[in-house]
């Protein structure tokens, strides 16, 4: 479902080329980047080198498995291989290195992500849970309606979202988008990501779509930060949507975009309206929808220190 019509008014003029931040680190696929790299200062040792998997090249955790030569690869690849070893072809079985696996579990790797700036050095498994979320791992593409496999830091997705995706850019930390749809009755389950917002020196993605929630039709808008969950909540957002003399009014923090676009649009955090107000906030005889839909963001003062963990002062005075 598309819209014919959409109309955006920010309030200034959308970012340039030269706006937008250098990207340094950037990979076009999670899949084909390996960035499981020991860092300059653990001096790789024979034991390392046993340890990296002939076809992936990645370090081997148990299951090790090797073929009747000895030849091993981790378990991972020994899906891909249909079973011959890629070293000598000879058949893999069901062959366990118990050996090299005892060796793994005593060493100590540094992040996956130390190329992109994690100095952490973990066990084996400790390692696994600490890199599922490390804050120096890339982030998805954040763009909704498609399966975007595109990773990287958060200029490097900037630019790919507006030279790749076509999504509007904007500065400022206010809103005002106009969505017109000629037959509202048709609704089907829809993303579109309108706008990502430069704002206090951060970018955040304005959302807005269709879906049915509990075979009902609905809309929904939402405000997603670019960046960790830690960052995001030191910024909230306001959204409004009326006509006739009424109006909705969503206030909340933005959600990162760590978080799925789906996962934030079944948590049902953001501004819902049901057709049937949709329609009424349109106006006219509810033959075609004519949403105004305004919003802003705005930086959350911090804490004073004694906010939280200040002694408790009784009042002396009646």
């Amino acid at each position: 479902m598309d819209y014919d019509s959409i109309e955006c008014v920010s309030t200034s003029d959308g970012l340039g080329n030269e706006e937008i931040p250098h990207h340094h680190h950037h990979f076009t696929s999670s899949k084909t980047h390996n960035v499981n790299v020991i860092p300059s200062k653990i001096h790789p040792t024979s034991v390392h080198e046993l340890l990296e998997c002939p076809v992936c090249t990645n370090s081997m955790y148990p299951p090790i498995h090797q073929c009747h030569n000895g030849h091993t690869l981790c378990s991972t690849c020994k899906t891909r291989v249909e079973n011959r070893c890629p070293t000598c072809r000879q058949e893999l079985g069901d062959i366990r290195c118990l050996a090299l696996e005892k060796v793994a579990e005593s060493l100590e790797f540094p992040c996956k992500y130390f190329p992109l700036g994690c100095p952490e050095i973990f066990p084996y498994y400790s390692k696994l849970k600490h890199e599922l979320i490390c804050n120096f791992r890339p982030y998805t593409c954040p763009y909704a309606g498609s399966e975007c496999s595109v990773v990287g830091d958060i200029p490097f997705l900037v630019t790919h979202l507006r030279d790749d995706h076509k999504v509007d850019m904007h500065s400022g930390c206010t809103f005002n988008h106009r969505y017109v749809k000629s037959n509202p009755r048709e609704v089907e389950n829809a993303t579109w990501m309108l706008t990502v917002f430069n704002c206090f020196g951060q970018y955040f993605c304005l959302h807005f779509e269709a879906f049915q929630l509990s075979m009902a039709p609905v809309y929904m808008a939402f405000v997603r930060f670019m960046g960790d969950e830690e960052d995001a909540r030191n910024y909230s957002y306001s959204l409004e949507v009326g006509g006739n003399g009424r109006k909705l009014i969503w206030e909340g923090t933005p959600r990162s975009i760590r978080d799925g676009h789906r996962k934030v649009r079944d948590s049902h955090d953001g501004l819902i309206i049901q057709r049937n107000m949709a329609l009424f906030f349109s106006g006219g005889e509810r033959k075609e929808l004519k949403l105004r839909v305004t919003g802003r963001i705005w930086k959350e003062p911090p804490n004073p220190p004694d906010a939280a963990g200040g002694p408790c002062v009784p009042n002396l005075y009646t």
